[in-house]
């Protein structure tokens, strides 16, 4: 169903909490064993990446980075922190998910947000960015 001009004027854009909400149904839909594997892995959702994790990737504009994995990974450190350690989690960015979404129609916010949360997962279970992109072109020619 079209949306009409009208519609859209007492819309606002998707706030913080509401990509928090898709990531966590997200989180809930994992299927067996990848969701009990990530039951402690946290979810943040902030506006941006700050400054400092930009310029260690080597990374000019915020929106080149739509999630960031922090922590130790499973295949690094085995599945249960050590004490004093952080929990691993997944960082979701809302600017730069959102310009994402606007600029590739071909996704729901929904899919985008599950999309960079399992990719982010990724991280923890020890797959590097190569591996995942080969993952997803397989999953893609299939």
């Amino acid at each position: 169903m079209a949306v009409s001009h009208a519609d859209w004027g007492a819309r606002f854009a998707p706030t913080l909490d509401d990509i928090e909400a898709l990531a966590s149904q997200a989180l809930r839909e994992l299927p067996e064993p990848f969701k009990s594997l990530a039951a402690e892995v946290t979810c943040s959702v902030a506006e941006f990446a700050e400054d400092d994790v930009l310029e260690g990737f080597g990374m000019e504009s915020p929106f080149e980075l739509m999630g960031l994995f922090s922590g130790i990974g499973m295949t690094e450190d085995g599945a249960m922190p050590q004490t004093g350690q952080l929990p691993n989690t997944v960082y979701l960015y809302r600017r730069a998910i959102l310009d994402y979404w606007a600029e590739n129609d071909d996704n729901t916010l929904g899919e985008v947000v599950t999309h960079v949360l399992i990719h982010e997962l990724g991280h923890h279970f020890g797959f590097s960015d190569e591996d995942m992109e080969a993952i997803e072109a397989a999953a893609d020619a299939e």
